[in-house]
């Protein structure tokens, strides 16, 4: 039976809802394999490092003398032990705190800098624009290892300050990024619009301007992650980064050069787990730019 004209044979389809897990960033984002397996792995290692240490029968400072060199799979050390007999699964952990901490606070120190700056100086230009990226030229002009050096030296290694150095030698690339990306929003018409309707220089520039320029934001902040995490641990390396007792990949591998023939796997575990957080961190940098580039699906 035909139903009359106007007439409703039932109630409106509901529009189907899109997911935010399968917006095209992510689906993007999930074609990268490399990103997808860097992205695992830093949670895995992060909730390893979190969470394990709890969780094993030995801390990081318990000493066994009669343990010495154990080599991995042996006993109850399950990657064997240093020279004073102290477990290396639980250094590793708790290592791996302080590297991935260094990490994430320094990053997001650097990049609280660096966007300021570049948005500043891409919004505003003429002479405020030249004397701030004048500076930042300065800095980079610096080689960061040898300015990450020279500072380390004059001041009480720790956590704290390992963190400020590394963030403060770090930021002057997210400066440029930014600073690029304000001055080619800065004349479009949302942006011409917003100014005409009168809205303040900080609404349109964090209300307008910002929001448009997160994805290579994103992006820089993880590759500083990275960046962080490799600075802490050659300064540790040599001497000049976070201090025994409190461990941290860096400066295992300072303690472990003199048994490189002897006991390698002191040098080579905590160098694996600053390879692998790196490589990973790095992998998910380049997921990002991918996923967060509409122009990916046209390629």
């Amino acid at each position: 039976m035909t139903s009359p004209v106007g007439a409703i044979d039932g109630p409106p389809a509901k529009p189907a809802l899109t997911s935010r897990w399968d917006s095209p960033a992510l689906r993007r984002f999930r074609r990268h394999r490399l990103a997808v397996f860097g992205a695992v792995t830093i949670l895995v290692l992060t909730l390893a490092c979190i969470v394990g240490p709890f969780l094993l029968p030995f801390t990081d400072t318990f000493i066994d003398i009669r343990q010495r060199f154990a080599p991995p799979l042996s006993g109850a050390h399950v990657l064997g032990t240093d020279q004073l007999g102290r477990d290396m699964l639980a250094r590793l952990l708790m290592a791996g705190r302080i590297s991935l901490a260094v990490g994430f606070a320094a990053m997001a120190i650097s990049m609280v800098i660096g966007v300021c700056v570049g948005l500043v100086a891409g919004y505003y230009g003429g002479a405020i624009g030249a004397v701030l990226m004048r500076f930042v030229d300065a800095m980079l002009c610096f080689p960061s290892i040898f300015l990450l050096l020279a500072v380390s030296a004059f001041i009480h290694p720790g956590v704290e300050t390992i963190i400020l150095l590394i963030a403060f030698t770090a930021w002057m690339e997210v400066a440029r990024i930014v600073e690029a990306q304000i001055k080619a929003l800065r004349e479009r018409d949302f942006a011409v619009a917003a100014e005409a309707l009168g809205a303040s220089d900080a609404r349109v520039m964090i209300r307008e301007l910002l929001p448009n320029a997160i994805a290579p934001i994103v992006v820089a902040a993880t590759l500083n992650v990275a960046h962080a995490i490799l600075a802490e641990s050659y300064i540790s390396f040599l001497g000049y980064g976070i201090q025994p007792p409190t461990p941290s990949w860096g400066n295992m591998l300072d303690n472990a050069q003199g048994y490189l023939t002897s006991a390698p796997w002191l040098a080579m575990l905590p160098g694996a787990m600053i390879t692998l957080a790196v490589t990973s961190f790095n992998f998910i940098g380049d997921g990002l730019r991918d996923a967060l580039d509409p122009r990916t699906d046209a390629r």
